[in-house]
């Protein structure tokens, strides 16, 4: 069996006018992430985690932010596009372990619907998908609320 591991991460500032949308859940806030899609920070650092373990390069190797196709495109387009990849490679998700860094707002109550919503794009179970949240405590430009950062690492499998 063939086991890789992989790590992404992705951070993009907060801003007025955006949708804050997170694991492809719309979390109410005043601010929203900056970015030529949807800017789904959590779904970005997935995508990176499982195109490391395939050794597949990265997010933006694969969808340019330079393409118009991309404006405003939801962060699921490039998640079915990288289980694609992974699938034509021979690979499915183990599972994924994720923490999102914010000050606000509040991820707790969000994190069972963004864990449904993932769990279906990878085509996995609810239970193997790990997120978390913490906070910077107020240090650098997170902690000041500028932005959010996620951290994730993934599992994938070729048997």
């Amino acid at each position: 069996m063939d086991i890789r591991i992989g790590f992404g991460y992705d951070t993009h500032r907060l801003d007025v006018g955006r949708k804050l949308i997170l694991g492809g859940v719309v979390i109410p806030h005043e601010k929203g992430l900056w970015g030529h899609s949807d800017a789904d920070v959590l779904l970005h650092a997935v995508c990176d985690a499982l195109l490391g373990a395939a050794c597949l390069r990265d997010i933006g190797y694969h969808f340019p932010d330079t393409d118009p196709r991309y404006k405003g495109m939801s962060s699921d387009v490039f998640v079915t596009g990288v289980m694609k990849l992974l699938r034509e490679k021979g690979y499915e998700v183990g599972n994924i372990d994720c923490t999102i860094v914010a000050e606000a707002p509040k991820m707790n109550p969000h994190i069972p619907a963004m864990q449904e919503i993932i769990a279906g794009l990878l085509g996995v179970e609810r239970d193997r998908v790990s997120l978390k949240a913490t906070r910077n405590e107020g240090m650098g430009p997170i902690g000041k609320g500028e932005g959010i950062a996620v951290h994730a690492v993934a599992l994938i499998r070729k048997n």
